[in-house]
């Protein structure tokens, strides 16, 4: 039986192409936007995607193409797994080709700067009135690999738009995949793209072999610090405990699956920050968001020790050795900022 809802998936690197997969899987109509025609042509002829996921066998129901106009034509749910770089750009190919119908759902955990926007935000700016609240971020400890290879996960949903919630929830759901949802759009937006920053952290402090104790030293300073800032954009801090904040977070930071960890192990290591990004070969997003957040908070005079310190290392070019010193000698010595009032 032909597949009765069409979802547009923009994207076809590791986490766009598993999204793919289990839409497919579930029954959808799928079409995947490459921006390569020979990449198209090799995953509609081979059935799967040999450039990030040689082992995954693809649903039949999935169809690719390097032509957004095709890809994005009748579809009811298009979610975005692009490079944030990029983002804008997409969204603003997209406005004569959306209905009202149409869902848009951000699966990029980027942010941007001149203006600071988040990547809904940007969704909004560009499409809000055509699709009006039909817009949402899927966010989580989603490690592309470990998803392919259909080991247990967890994601979030946010939106105002309850039915996208429960739409979403149907469409990516299955029996190594959970879904839940959030009307905190802020929170889990800013929760998913600014622990990339902290990943980077991670991975040169065990570069350095600092030990467990100052590992954890290190992640719990950096949930202070990132909820701090979402706090001050509007956020609810209690988003920070859940998937998309301390569970991305701790997958993120402890993975060297994460590309932010790799990198920053490689920095650790000794390499320059251009060398380390060649050496991980893929889009490492903590590099960007590192450059908004440091931009966005310094306007704003939000105290981020972490952010000043990492931003140092790789743009000013001082000694990773620096950064758990930095934390020492700062002289915060508050642990938990938000507290439960009756």
């Amino acid at each position: 039986m032909k597949p009765s809802k069409s979802v547009a998936v923009l994207g076809g690197g590791s986490f766009g192409t598993v999204l793919a997969n289990i839409s497919a899987s579930n029954g959808y109509e799928v079409r995947l936007w490459v921006r390569d025609a020979e990449q198209a042509l090799r995953i509609n002829s081979e059935g799967a995607n040999a450039t990030y996921h040689p082992e995954l066998k693809l649903s039949e129901n999935i169809s690719a193409s390097e032509d957004l106009s095709v890809v994005v034509k009748d579809a009811e749910y298009i979610l975005i797994a692009t490079p944030s770089l990029i983002f804008e750009q997409i969204i603003t190919r997209l406005k004569p080709l959306v209905v009202p119908s149409t869902s848009i759902i951000s699966c990029t955990k980027g942010i941007k700067a001149d203006p600071f926007r988040t990547m809904t935000e940007i969704i909004t700016f560009h499409l809000g009135e055509i699709v009006g609240d039909k817009v949402g971020a899927l966010s989580g400890p989603n490690l592309a690999k470990e998803i392919a290879d259909k080991k247990i996960a967890g994601t979030v949903i946010a939106s105002s738009n309850e039915d996208l919630t429960r739409s979403i929830k149907s469409m990516l759901s299955s029996g190594t995949f959970k879904v839940f949802s959030s009307q905190d759009l802020q929170g889990v937006e800013l929760a998913g793209a600014l622990k990339n920053i902290y990943a980077i952290c991670c991975g040169i402090a065990h570069a350095k072999d600092v030990g467990e104790n100052a590992l954890g030293f290190i992640v719990t300073r950096s949930m202070a610090e990132m909820s701090r800032f979402a706090v001050a954009k509007g956020a609810n801090p209690i988003t920070f405990l859940g998937l998309a904040g301390m569970g991305d977070l701790m997958a993120t930071c402890t993975s060297k699956l994460s590309r932010n960890f790799q990198l920053g192990e490689l920095i650790g290591q000794g390499m320059s920050l251009v060398e380390a990004k060649i050496k991980v070969g893929q889009v490492a997003e903590g590099i960007r968001t590192l450059e908004v957040l440091h931009q966005e908070a310094s306007a704003m005079k939000i105290n981020m020790p972490i952010v000043e310190s990492l931003y140092k290392i790789l743009f000013d070019k001082i000694s990773s050795e620096q950064l758990v010193q930095d934390l020492l000698d700062h002289p915060n010595e508050v642990d938990v900022e938000f507290t439960y009032k009756e």
